[in-house]
């Protein structure tokens, strides 16, 4: 268990550089390496993109993107590393149809809903493994990883259910690390105002014909306004290692974070704080020539403690909140391939359990919360699941489609088991148009926080049913050379939707299942990638985004806290430009415009519901490529305009951030 201690983020941010300088220490001894094409003369500030050869997860057998019967979004390590930010919350906030709540400042924390569902609605994977909080998905985003250490990231819009199991209701994302056999070493440094300051390194290495590679990265801040300090600090290690005709694929993270939390969770007590820790492991085994088989196993453990009061606690107030929450689980996987013919079939065990002192049932005998002196967890909960899935996919000519289901196992089920399946069609109209239309049936369970959450201004639910859905799409896909466009037109059917609510003369927030919201939307988006521009020409990439959302489900009578505040508009436009050859301006241009509204907190008082604001948002940077240094000066916010992604929680306002990295590339040792 880890004792956090309110230490100045400074004085442990000075730290990292003595631990990194260990690790280079250590790897001495090791073979460090990259891997490109031919020696690195000078780098292209931009990069080509191969789109017909990447592989997406989107479908049970992993399918080349251009192929797909579903619309999914890939970032690649070229946007990511060409994007004017710094965190994963501020990277996703520009993919078509994703919704990013963010509270404090360079992902202190980062909620992300899709297509009009809740921040609880999205499964979230590391490497295909699913790392989402049981406790509360505001902890979804407690991820090992810094973004220099990401090859790409896949978005998949809509229901993931009879994929990816429980709780990929409203979509999923699976964030794809570099693999340690093609990892290059890197380190990068990044500092800004407020007393930002960023540090992370990559490395690799290699023992013998076993890959490695190890992430470091920290950051620290002073805070935009009072209580909104803010530290972290991220280890992940990957290893890919052949047996045979086995490829091993093992991962381990940590992270740790404290921040202060300024009105996070209630306007009434500012001087809130919060600490929390992960450790995630895995382990899998796939066959190395055709992946037609693979299994894993993982573990999670996440660490919280909350304070109402980060000084001078009155007088009744008696204890912090603790809650530490295990998750384990195994899955196997298996695909036959015949003629035009995929089917696949798979299992996964999941248990969920939280040692707390606020969520579950009382315990007979309480445990000592480790690293205090008078805290006790007393009360625990847990809850298994086991799935069943199997999925079909055909091809014959210009025709496709996939279809399967999930069987799901579990006590929070009304019958203890429920049928969830799916279907996905496409047809291509001519070879770069393509023609699709999807329904699937998802679910998504309460979390510990819905069921049991108790405090003077929220009480939680242990009867809550798990929210279902049934979701219809269709659209064009267009994949032509360097021009990709979508629309999409999609319906979702939502039962016992899940949410905080308050009635208009109460002051307290009740956990309920509304009776049924139905959020139906379009998405239509077009990118223009470097290959279509002439190579001197001052615009490298061009992209426009936009999705509309409407729900069907008014709150009259009540005030809702998530689901009824979707995104109702999101414009995004997205370019890069050439300033030289080894220099470039990148820009992003948003306008957003959420539904529904929050309830002002001024002077101790609640006042009159007031609609959100629409808002004009606006990020840039510039950078410059010198032999294997980058140099990088990034703004975001730069209208300075007052956002409120959350209920009397204020964001910061313009932001500045400069940089450098250095990356070393050389040529594929035999």
């Amino acid at each position: 268990m880890v004792c956090f201690r309110k230490s100045h983020q400074l004085k442990y941010f000075r730290t990292i550089p003595l631990l990194f300088s260990i690790c280079f220490f250590f790897f001495s001894n090791a073979t460090c390496y990259g891997q490109v094409d031919s020696i690195l003369v000078k780098q292209d500030t931009i990069q080509k993109i191969d789109l017909d050869s990447v592989i997406v997860s989107a479908q049970f057998a992993p399918t080349v993107q251009s192929e797909l019967l579903r619309v999914v979004h890939v970032i690649r390590a070229e946007e990511i590393q060409l994007a004017p930010v710094s965190d994963l919350g501020a990277l996703l906030e520009y993919v078509r149809g994703v919704d990013i709540r963010q509270r404090g400042i360079t992902g202190a924390q980062s909620d992300i809903s899709m297509r009009g569902g809740t921040f609880d609605q999205v499964l979230v994977l590391l490497n295909g493994i699913n790392i989402s909080d049981p406790q509360t998905g505001h902890h979804n985003m407690d991820i090992p990883v810094d973004i220099t250490a990401i090859e790409r990231i896949e978005v998949l819009q809509g229901s993931g259910a009879r994929i990816f199991g429980p709780n990929a209701f409203a979509g999923a994302i699976n964030i794809i690390t570099s693999s340690p056999e093609k990892a290059v070493p890197s380190l990068s440094l990044r500092g800004g105002l407020y007393g930002t300051a960023e540090l992370a390194t990559n490395l690799p290495f290699r023992t013998k014909k076993v890959y490695h590679v190890l992430s470091l990265s920290g950051n620290t801040t002073d805070g935009y306004t009072d209580n909104t300090d803010f530290m972290k600090a991220n280890a992940f290690y990957r290893m890919n290692a052949k047996i045979g005709k086995i490829k091993t694929d093992v991962q381990a993270g940590y992270i740790l974070k404290e921040f202060g939390a300024n009105s996070f969770y209630t306007p009434k007590f500012p001087n809130q704080f919060e600490a929390t820790s992960t450790i995630f492991a895995s382990a899998g085994l796939s066959d190395l020539n055709n992946q037609s088989w693979k299994t894993s196993v993982y573990w999670r453990r996440h660490y919280d403690r909350f304070e109402l009061f980060r000084n001078d606690p009155p007088a009744w107030y008696k204890n912090h909140n603790y809650h530490l929450s295990d998750v384990a689980g195994a899955s196997v996987e298996k695909t036959f391939s015949w003629k035009k013919h995929k089917t696949s079939l798979g299992a996964d065990f999941r248990m969920e359990h939280i040692f707390s002192n606020v969520l579950g049932t009382t315990m007979n005998s309480p445990i000592a919360v480790a690293g205090t002196d008078s805290a006790f967890y007393t009360k625990s909960a847990q809850r298994n699941g086991f799935s069943i899935m199997a999925e079909h996919s055909y091809t014959a000519k210009k025709f496709s489609v996939s279809g399967g289901a999930l069987l799901y196992l579990s006590h929070q089920l009304e019958n203890d088991i429920s049928v969830y399946p799916g279907i996905d069609l496409g047809y291509q109209i001519i070879k770069p148009l393509r023609i699709f239309a999807t329904a699937n049936r998802s679910l998504r369970l309460p979390n510990f926080t819905n069921l049991y959450y108790s405090s003077p201004t929220n009480i939680g639910n242990p009867l809550l049913k798990p929210e279902e859905a049934i979701s219809i799409e269709g659209g064009l896909k267009w994949d032509h050379k360097n021009i990709l466009a979508e629309v999409a037109g999609f319906q979702r059917y939502g039962i016992n939707m899940i949410d905080w609510v308050r009635h208009d003369t109460a002051t307290v927030w009740e956990c309920k299942n509304l009776t049924a919201v139905n959020v139906s939307g379009i998405e239509a988006g077009i990118s223009v990638l470097p290959d279509f521009f002439r190579k001197k020409f001052f615009i490298q990439r061009f992209s426009v985004n936009y999705t509309f959302l409407v729900s069907d489900k008014s709150s009259e009578g009540f005030v809702s806290q998530y689901v009824l505040d979707y995104m109702k508009h999101k414009l995004d436009i997205r370019a890069v430009h050439r300033i030289t050859d080894n220099a470039g301006l990148t820009w992003q241009l948003g306008w957003q415009d959420r539904a529904g509204g929050y309830t002002p907190f001024s002077e101790g008082v609640y006042l009159a519901e007031a609609p959100y604001k629409p808002v004009w948002l606006a990020d840039a940077g510039v950078f410059y490529q010198w032999k294997q240094l980058r140099f990088t000066v990034n703004a975001t916010n730069l209208f300075n305009t007052k956002i409120i992604d959350h209920a009397n929680v204020s964001q910061p306002g313009f932001m500045l951030m400069g940089g450098i990295s250095w990356k070393y590339e050389r040529r594929k040792t035999k």
